[in-house]
């Protein structure tokens, strides 16, 4: 008999949580290859990261705000949810950041790339897909690469397009632009190769922020969809991440 692996953040809230399933799981036959994840998004993608060549799948369940990732947690019914969940595959996003110094940084985002001022002057940026030019220029308080699974993220937050699981598609969106001010961003094939430059990394230096790993005074930037790399999400039948993309789109168009 197999019992799943669990890993809980450490607030209260989550060892509560961790408490009940560990009695109540115990009479549970499971796959050996599931692991357990009690927080909020911020911890899921911790743990993901960590495990980034593991095979394992991962359920999440919410303990913290907004939980996108997560399942809901009820003592009723997480049980039942958890034995019948359905899998989803999602790959992240490979950034490669190279300083000011010439100095090389590499790191995976699940949700968005993030390239972001660090200073009080705005953002000089130039940006292509491939060999195709897709700004000259932008000067703004930054600009997000954001896979689908984090399309209704940070992404959603700079009014970026909303993006379905299977489009096989990256969203470009500008954060704050300032010229050219009417620019939207773009949506391109998720086996692009974005490069973003900064035309003046003395007098406006950027940073390039992986999720949550920030990599000061970036030159250039490059940024992939790794297909060698993939995360198994286990969701609730009824609340899968492709109907809480659904329903974000939704709410955009009724807004």
């Amino acid at each position: 008999m197999y019992k799943p692996v669990i890993i809980s953040d450490s607030n209260k809230k989550s060892l509560k949580i961790k408490s009940f399933l560990v009695k109540n799981l115990k009479n549970l036959l499971s796959k050996s290859q599931v692991v357990i994840v009690i927080g909020g998004d911020g911890f899921m993608l911790k743990i993901l990261k960590k495990n980034k060549n593991s095979l394992k799948s991962f359920y999440g369940i919410n303990s913290g705000n907004y939980g996108f990732l997560m399942n809901k947690f009820s003592p009723k019914y997480t049980i039942k949810n958890f034995s019948k969940a359905k899998m989803i595959t999602i790959y992240p996003l490979e950034l490669i950041v190279k300083n000011n110094q010439g100095l090389k940084k590499k790191s995976i985002a699940i949700n968005e790339v993030s390239i972001l001022r660090q200073s009080r002057q705005a953002a000089s940026l130039s940006i292509k897909s491939g060999t195709k030019i897709i700004i000259k220029e932008l000067i703004s308080d930054g600009v997000l690469v954001s896979t689908p699974a984090g399309s209704t993220a940070y992404n959603l937050s700079v009014h970026g397009p909303i993006l379905s699981l299977n489009s096989k598609k990256l969203s470009i969106s500008p954060i704050s632009a300032f010229r050219p001010r009417r620019w939207k961003g773009k949506i391109i094939n998720d086996k692009s190769i974005v490069r973003i430059h900064n035309l003046n990394p003395k007098k406006r230096p950027i940073s390039a922020v992986a999720d949550n790993l920030e990599f000061r005074n970036a030159k250039n930037v490059t940024i992939k969809t790794n297909k060698k790399i993939k995360f198994n999400l286990l969701y609730d039948s009824n609340r899968s991440l492709q109907k809480k993309i659904k329903i974000e789109q939704i709410r955009r168009e009724t807004s």
